[in-house]
């Protein structure tokens, strides 16, 4: 269809052939071949538990209904009145939903969706995952090393490297650490263009950027689809895009040229003010707004029970919509193309689970993340406010509370120091889009975890504040605080790798200290309550004084862990080191666990 109304024009379509500043079509090897995805009567459906866990009910329903539609080489925007149908359709195209739920055909350039699909196509999130603690160059090369194959020579990947750095304007902030909003989502696209691939996915690109960096933004995508490729995004403000799809409830109430929108709801019996915005007159038409009803009709009153109006107003719409869109030439055109897309070739079922494809080794995997591990690595020096301890009757109790004093630090140092249960989700995009693995990305964060984060910053604190306290220092002093650290950080990676990853271990060790803070100096509750070994950090302080006070002659040391009521015995003091080994390993098994299952 085409407008016959010459001031009603979608701005979107409105194509700029400007090139971003020092930036030539030479600079980078592009798809001269675009890609067309189609898919046809694609349906998803999301099932959710609820009831006592003996007595659990499962409920089924379904969030995206019969679509179909075909994204060309260029900008494709997909557009709703903000009920998550656009995010969802966006993700299930890019193979980002559980295939259990899917049914219908995806097709590539008229072709089954490959199981790697994931792993030949780029996604940028709306969650913002570029690392800020490494600058530009790292957070690209980071993707390069993992995403390009090792065949690639290292000159290769930095030739590419640069050029995709010099396509988006970032080589002159490269070695700066992305701070700007602006440089963030370039920085988040340039890891996704430096694997060339020939579609590229964006979850809504612009938000929470200003007017001016979202249209820079858009600007960038339109110049990069006019080198061939198929850029397909869910936006809410669209913009100087080629294709639009409207959906609403899990339904398509228009897929095709955005210069064709306009005319084709004024056929539907929806007419356009001249100085509305017409992505801004879509969604009101969508949501039942009465400016934008049939010409004629009388506005209702809603005195009574507005809202219960609203909403069935808002459902009449989106049924009505849909169902016109089912009957107009926009639909059977199509249809019509789908069908020649396909052709007679058998299309396999998207139901089937899509394997990730990584092109590097495990070896590979494992040496890059302990390399940005070691990069986002924070020095821990901690003053001591201990003087300095006398050998007397009178330092006894300081002696003590330093020891219990240690323990509680490295126990909150281990909780705030466990950094990556707080990037599931970057794991979660990052596993996706192939970079790496599950094995060498929990091994490789986890020995830049113990090793950097908790090994060397807790020997070096407990060497100074023992030397400034005037505590003496041995083997077991350090292997005992070694072993509180690790157990820990087990016990916040067990617990923290849920949505809460942080409130858990820190409310956890908060719980624990506090009954220690009560339990510490009295026998009377170390004698009659067993739950003091349920305390797990019991162990460590029990070791620390052990190592500290035997042997000593100040009460004596063994007159001092006696009213303590400790077992001053060989096994007292090693059977806390057995406990934490055993707590340690239970812990860790946790996290190991979750990662597996979080990736489905």
């Amino acid at each position: 269809m085409s407008s016959n109304n010459d001031h009603v024009i979608v701005p979107m379509t409105q194509r700029s052939t400007s090139v971003p500043s020092g930036t030539s079509t030479s600079d980078l090897k592009t798809c001269t071949e675009g890609a067309v995805l189609s898919f046809r009567n694609l349906s998803y459906r999301e099932k959710w538990q609820t009831g006592f866990p003996l007595r659990r009910k499962t409920f089924e329903r379904e969030i995206l209904s019969n679509a179909n539609g075909i994204m060309n080489p260029g900008l494709n925007a997909i557009m709703d009145p903000q009920d998550g149908s656009r995010s969802l359709l966006l993700d299930v195209l890019a193979a980002r939903k559980d295939p259990r739920g899917l049914s219908g055909e995806i097709l590539i350039n008229g072709a089954p969706q490959p199981a790697n699909f994931r792993c030949n196509s780029g996604y940028v999130p709306q969650i913002d995952m570029v690392v800020d603690t490494v600058n530009v160059r790292e957070n690209v090369e980071f993707s390069a090393a993992l995403r390009l194959p090792m065949t690639v020579t290292s000159d290769e990947r930095r030739r590419r490297i640069n050029e995709v750095l010099k396509l988006l304007g970032l080589d002159k902030v490269e070695n700066s650490k992305p701070i700007s909003k602006e440089d963030r989502k370039r920085t988040a696209i340039a890891m996704e263009l430096i694997t060339d691939h020939r579609i590229l996915f964006l979850d809504e690109p612009t938000t929470g950027l200003d007017s001016s960096t979202a249209h820079d933004v858009i600007l960038l995508l339109q110049w990069m689809s006019k080198q061939g490729r198929t850029i397909i995004f869910s936006i809410n403000r669209p913009q100087l895009f080629d294709s639009l799809t409207l959906v609403a409830k899990g339904k398509v109430l228009f897929h095709g040229p955005a210069q064709d929108a306009l005319e084709y709801f004024k056929l539907a019996g929806y007419h356009h003010e001249p100085y509305n915005n017409p992505a801004d007159f879509f969604l009101d038409v969508i949501n039942g707004d009465s400016s934008a009803v049939i010409l004629g009709e009388e506005e209702e009153d809603h005195e009574d029970n507005e809202h219960k109006e609203l909403f069935k107003r808002e459902n009449q719409v989106t049924e009505k919509l849909a169902e016109f869109y089912a009957q107009s030439s926009l639909y059977n055109n199509t249809r019509g193309a789908l069908d020649q897309l396909s052709g007679e070739q058998r299309v396999q079922s998207v139901s089937a689970f899509q394997e990730i494809t990584c092109v590097t080794s495990f070896w590979h995997q494992l040496r890059w993340i302990i390399w940005r591990s070691f990069k986002v690595m924070l020095a821990m020096v901690v003053g001591n406010i201990f003087r300095v301890l006398r050998n007397d009757c009178i330092e006894v109790q300081s002696r003590a509370s330093l020891l219990y004093v240690l323990t509680f630090f490295q126990c909150i140092t281990s909780v705030l120091g466990a950094r990556f249960v707080m990037e599931a989700k970057r794991f979660l995009h990052e596993h996706t889009s192939g970079y790496y693995r599950e094995l060498p990305y929990f091994f490789g964060k986890l020995v830049s975890e113990l090793v950097p984060r908790r090994l060397f910053p807790s020997i070096l604190f407990t060497i100074i504040s023992y030397s400034i306290a005037g505590v003496k220092g041995s083997f077991t002093m350090v292997f005992t605080v070694l072993m509180l650290d690790y157990s820990a950080s087990s016990l916040t990676l067990s617990v923290g790798t849920g949505e809460n990853a942080l409130t858990v271990p820190t409310l956890i060790v908060d719980l624990y200290f506090r009954f220690m803070l009560v339990s510490i100096n009295s026998a009377f509750l170390r004698g009659k309550f067993s739950f003091n070994y349920f305390l797990w950090k019991m162990f460590e302080l029990n070791g620390t004084e052990i190592s500290h006070c035997q042997n000593y002659v100040i009460c004596t040391g063994e007159e001092f862990l006696t009213i303590q009521d400790i077992d001053l015995s060989s096994w007292g003091f090693w059977k806390n080191h057995v406990a934490l080994a055993i707590i340690m390993i239970i812990f860790l098994q946790l996290p190991m666990y979750n990662y597996f299952s979080r990736k489905n």
